[in-house]
């Protein structure tokens, strides 16, 4: 898949905090760092995220996006 962004950061999910609408989703990056998204709990559901999951963070403007390959 291509992807319109440039800044792309691989990260492991760290923790999930689902909610009936959205789910708040908490990375590691390889260098100290954490960061989060705020998906819906569907998304969050096809994904099949869970906590270890290494995914790939394409970030544009305020948004990160988790996109697991």
């Amino acid at each position: 898949m291509r992807y319109g962004v440039r800044n792309k950061i691989v990260a492991k999910v760290s923790s999930l905090k689902k909610g009936d609408v959205m789910t708040q989703v908490n990375f590691r990056v390889e260098k100290p760092c954490d960061m989060s998204a705020v998906l819906t709990t569907e998304s969050a559901e096809d994904l099949e995220l869970k906590a270890g999951d290494e995914v790939l963070l394409v970030i544009k403007a305020i948004h990160v996006i988790p996109v697991k390959e």
